[in-house]
């Protein structure tokens, strides 16, 4: 709960930076390649250190503590951080002068200008993956001891990084200051901060090289998969840029749509992903192999369950929503309504995205980082024809559907592995639950579809485009239908899930 509520103030930050950039920068040259810039320095964290620093950790940290031995722990810590600096170090510094020839071939339909303002961004942000790394690891110890609360306020720094950054010099750079504000966010917010904490909680740090070091080859052994190989998850928004960079402002609304998007996804699925590792690692290690599957198989229910309801509402009210939050500035409503269609494909499988992180993190929990990073790998490679066909077939759209169907095979292939090796199975879940809450969803979201069809005829077009508290009516009017039609629907089925709701939340 601390991290869903931290994740939702995140998401917060993370709309308003969003917010900025869309007033500001509109769906213009400067968005598009602000946006791309991230893309290579996430590929190098990616595929150097398996983008889930903080996973790996939590799993051998676990171990040590379990076992009493936490101070080599400590030392290895030190041995890691200490060869990664160097090997990343390189990466970057290699991935400075080539940045040029990555921005030519990964972004094939940008032009002259777009493409040498995306090197230039590009070369601002790659600095920011030292900092993530770091910041991953000294987090992990404080996960490990059961401190979420720094994991918590570390975002929210991160995201007002780009915002203060914005405000401060974007009349003296343009959209560079985005790129600075990022790069200090990510200094401040997850590396300074969980460093500070991870020190006053005991933890030391020493420049220490030993390539023998038992918990260093532990981590090569967990990570190695997690570098060679690639996951849709993270795949996706690569592949997604790659192609929409042949669409004039297409990168720029489907991130403005997926970063909405991302808001719940993060609340249900990183959250609880985060917060379940340590109590999966514990119980694995400790060969509680039942309550293990039995502790998965709950947490992708819940997930999935919460998944269901948040994306019925999310379909029908993402037109207002993102009217009432983005249009202005250089954001048109016809921007708006193109961008409501990206978010309304990308909602419909929101319980998939919840699902397959919990699923993720039972593997990362027992030690097996090589079964997903086989079948994420393969999966990724059997997706890439399916977006270039549905992009052909129906332009920026059809990356939003291929993007669905490709988490959708995802989370299937890692539900059938972990139930294959009679770690987690399927027959564990909740289907009841399930089905209970894609009723609610359904009648929900016709209920909300009639309602704001009435406002909207009620309130005319002319007002609704002059207007955006009529928008804002709307979309406080629909949002109270949703929650009436679905708590009611749960009700009368009989779903656990709103009297759960209300005990966790301590409402009575």
């Amino acid at each position: 709960m601390v991290l869903m509520a931290s994740t939702f103030l995140s998401s917060v930050f993370g709309l308003v930076r969003n917010l900025y950039i869309a007033w500001v920068f509109g769906r213009g040259m400067e968005a598009d390649a602000f946006l791309a810039a991230f893309t290579l320095p996430d590929m190098i964290s990616y595929f150097l250190i398996g983008g889930a620093a903080s996973i790996t950790f939590v799993t051998i940290l676990t171990r040590y503590r379990d076992s009493g031995r936490e101070p080599e722990g400590e030392r290895s810590l030190s041995v890691i951080l200490t060869s990664m600096f160097l090997v990343l170090g390189a990466a970057i510094a290699l991935a400075e002068i080539f940045a040029p020839w990555y921005v030519h071939k990964w972004f094939n339909g940008f032009d002259a200008g777009k493409a040498a303002l995306c090197v230039t961004l590009t070369r601002i942000l790659l600095p920011a993956q030292l900092f993530f790394f770091a910041g991953g690891v000294f987090g992990a110890v404080l996960i490990v001891r059961k401190q979420f609360t720094v994991q918590a306020v570390a975002p929210l720094i991160y995201n007002l990084g780009t915002i203060v950054g914005g405000i401060l010099l974007v009349h003296r750079l343009g959209v560079s200051s985005l790129a600075i504000g990022t790069v200090a966010g990510a200094l401040v917010g997850p590396f300074l901060l969980n460093a500070v904490f991870a020190r006053r909680d005991g933890v030391r740090y020493r420049p220490i090289l030993d390539w023998h070091d038992e918990g260093l080859r532990e981590w090569v052994r967990l990570s190695l998969p997690l570098m060679i190989g690639v996951s849709l998850v993270t795949a996706d928004n690569w592949i997604i840029a790659h192609f929409a960079s042949g669409t004039s402002g297409a990168i720029s609304l489907m991130t403005y749509a997926k970063r909405l998007f991302t808001a719940p996804m993060a609340m249900l699925a990183q959250a609880a992903g985060v917060a379940s590792m340590p109590f999966f690692a514990s119980l694995w290690a400790k060969e509680n192999r039942f309550e293990f599957a039995t502790a998965v198989a709950e947490s992708v229910s819940r997930v999935a369950c919460m998944g269901l309801l948040a994306a019925s509402a999310m379909v029908v009210l993402g037109e207002p929503l993102i009217d009432v939050v983005f249009v202005g500035g250089r954001f048109s409503r016809a921007d708006a309504t193109q961008c409501a269609a990206y978010f309304a494909v990308f909602s419909v499988s929101l319980f998939l995205w919840s699902a397959q992180s919990i699923y993720s993190r039972a593997f990362y929990a027992a030690g097996n980082t090589l079964a997903p990073m086989v079948a994420g790998t393969v999966i990724t490679l059997i997706s890439l024809p399916m977006y270039a066909g549905l992009y052909r077939a129906y332009g920026a759209m059809g990356l939003a559907v291929a993007s669905d169907l490709g988490i959708g095979l995802q989370t299937l292939t890692i539900a059938w592995l972990l139930h294959k090796r009679r770690m987690v199975s399927l027959a564990g879940l909740d289907y009841e639950e399930l089905g209970r809450c894609l009723l609610a969803g359904v009648v929900s979201s016709a209920a909300v579809w009639a309602v704001v069809d009435r406002l909207l005829h009620a309130l005319g077009l002319q007002a609704r485009m002059q207007s955006r508290w009529a928008e804002l009516a709307v979309l406080v009017a629909g949002t109270v239908v949703w929650a009436v039609a679905a708590d009611g629907i749960l009700r009368m089925s009989g779903s656990a899930l709103p009297r759960a709701l209300r005990k966790r939340l301590g409402v009575s």
